[in-house]
């Protein structure tokens, strides 16, 4: 290639360079509170929406809610913290108490971030880690999976297990996992069981992905709530979002909505209140 020939590929790539869009940096993560990961290309998009259910709203899991809280506390003051999972029946609060202690805790400690991965970008995980380990900034950060399970189809629990026990894909001092699930396990049964009627050591097989649960040090079960409470919460979102309906037809409206969804909870509790809020025409903002 003669010298001319060289000038004209560099200005082309120099004509390309300006033409693409900025590159994408992470150097500034003061921006939002919340972030949203996505692989390929890799990217932190930021959440700029706040929670709808706050602590205070958070009905029959006191204990819980004291445990995740000081957890979450001790990680945002420097000092050692457990990875968190919690685990149990559907609409329990689990995911809506992740988000509001982060919330709550993020007013007090700015520099703590919430990151949230979906399952199906596990595999980009120690990427992610590499990121987050070389930004210049001093934040603190829960990488928070929701609704975490394998499948036969995946092996991603194994990128997770050695993120959580140590090793090559080591965690940084800055980063804390939170995950929720509707199996204290993460794997569903017809996995297990497949795996030792396969498997030349089948016992083997089966404990390494059971024991993946046993790397969180916080394990936390939800259960479903009782009637008392699921009135209780009912009652709650009427004083906060000042519904304009008679406690008695509240109660009895209430139980019937619980009948039609097959159980109660605290996802039907807040899908009910959603509901009659439209009804009677009253915006949900809190008066309390």
């Amino acid at each position: 290639m003669d010298k001319v020939d060289e000038k004209i590929f560099i200005r082309i790539a120099e004509a390309l360079e300006r033409l693409s869009p900025p590159r994408k940096t992470f150097e500034n993560l003061n921006e939002a509170s919340s972030y949203l990961w996505k692989a390929s290309p890799d990217r932190l998009i930021p959440a700029h929406e706040k929670p709808q259910i706050t602590m205070d709203l958070l009905v029959g899991i006191e204990g819980i809610k004291k445990q995740v809280l000081r957890n979450t506390v001790q990680f945002a003051k420097g000092f050692s913290a457990n990875n968190t999972l919690l685990w149990g029946a559907r609409g329990t609060g689990k995911s809506s108490l992740v988000k509001s202690v982060h919330k709550m805790v993020n007013d007090d400690f700015p520099s703590l971030k919430l990151v949230e991965i979906q399952k199906d970008d596990l595999n980009s995980l120690d990427r992610l880690l590499s990121l987050l380990s070389n930004l210049e900034i001093n934040h603190r950060y829960i990488i928070f999976c929701d609704d975490l399970s394998f499948s036969e189809e995946n092996n991603e629990y194994k990128t997770l297990k050695i993120l959580l026990e140590g090793g090559v894909l080591e965690k940084p001092e800055n980063v804390l996992f939170y995950s929720t699930s509707n199996r204290k396990h993460l794997i569903a049964r017809q996995m297990i069981e497949n795996e030792q009627s396969t498997e030349i050591s089948p016992s083997e097989a089966t404990e390494e992905k059971v024991s993946l649960s046993d790397r969180f040090g916080l394990v936390l079960g939800f259960y479903p709530c009782s009637q008392e409470s699921y009135l209780e919460m009912i009652f709650l979102y009427k004083t906060v979002f000042d519904i304009p309906l008679d406690e008695k037809e509240l109660f009895r409206d209430a139980i019937e909505w619980q009948q039609t969804r097959g159980g109660r909870s605290g996802r039907v509790a807040w899908q009910y209140i959603i509901d009659l809020a439209g009804r009677l025409e009253v915006p949900l903002e809190r008066i309390k």
